[in-house]
């Protein structure tokens, strides 16, 4: 390692610890190494951030695990990959857990984004992957899109004890619903280029602020019935 990068790290690491003196810091990604180097309080990830990690040899044997697991599920076409995504995302998340002392953000599926009744479904299902491996609710934020339907599932979910993480909340209706259905644990807003999470709010700040938003996601509140 070079003098000038070795000192741009110092400088960030520096940073990084300024930050935590005032806030709580959420890691966005599925890479466990800048996690160790980082030590965020949460950490969230999505499938795009798993998928990328798999991809990655450090992370690839994961997968493999699951596949193998899984592989006598009894569960064929669609119903295996779903299968096999929600015990990939619970595994990353078990070990994240095994890295933050805090909690970790897992997203449900982006088609469920108009599905209240699909939506819960899911929540209830990753929740239940995670408690089957000792990990307690009460270390799990279900991500879910800051839709009418996303809003209502979140109320629902948090009415059973299911701690959601609001995401892509980009207008004032949006935070004024999140607050109805009170939703105090996380949330995720953001403007036309970025996006910043936030958990425990307004207590923690992200780390990473590189996630564009994509023309599903500016109009989320319009589907309101």
């Amino acid at each position: 390692m070079s003098t000038a990068v070795a000192e741009e790290k110092k400088t960030k690491l520096n940073q990084l610890e300024q930050i935590k003196k005032f806030t709580k810091v959420d890691a966005d990604t599925a890479d466990f190494e800048s996690m160790k180097e980082f030590k965020p309080q949460d950490a969230t990830t999505n499938p795009s951030l798993v998928y990328a990690a798999t991809q990655k040899e450090q992370y690839s044997h994961l997968l493999d695990e699951v596949l193998k697991h899984r592989k006598k599920s009894g569960l064929s076409g669609q119903a295996q990959i779903e299968d096999i995504c929600d015990h990939l995302l619970v595994q990353f998340g078990t070990d994240i857990l095994d890295i933050v002392p805090g909690r970790v953000s897992t997203e449900t599926d982006a088609r469920l984004s108009y599905d209240v009744e699909g939506s819960i479904k899911k929540a209830r299902r990753l929740v239940q992957l995670y408690e089957e491996r000792k990990i307690p609710r009460e270390r799990v934020l279900i991500k879910i899109a800051s839709t009418w339907e996303g809003l209502n599932a979140a109320e629902q979910l948090q009415k059973e004890g299911i701690r959601c993480n609001l995401t892509l909340m980009f207008s004032l209706p949006q935070a004024v619903r999140a607050a109805e259905a009170k939703v105090q644990d996380g949330f995720t807003i953001g403007t036309k280029r970025r996006t910043s999470a936030i958990t425990t709010a307004p207590k923690t700040l992200a780390c990473n602020r590189s996630r564009r938003s994509t023309p599903t996601t500016r109009n989320l509140i319009s589907r309101r019935k």
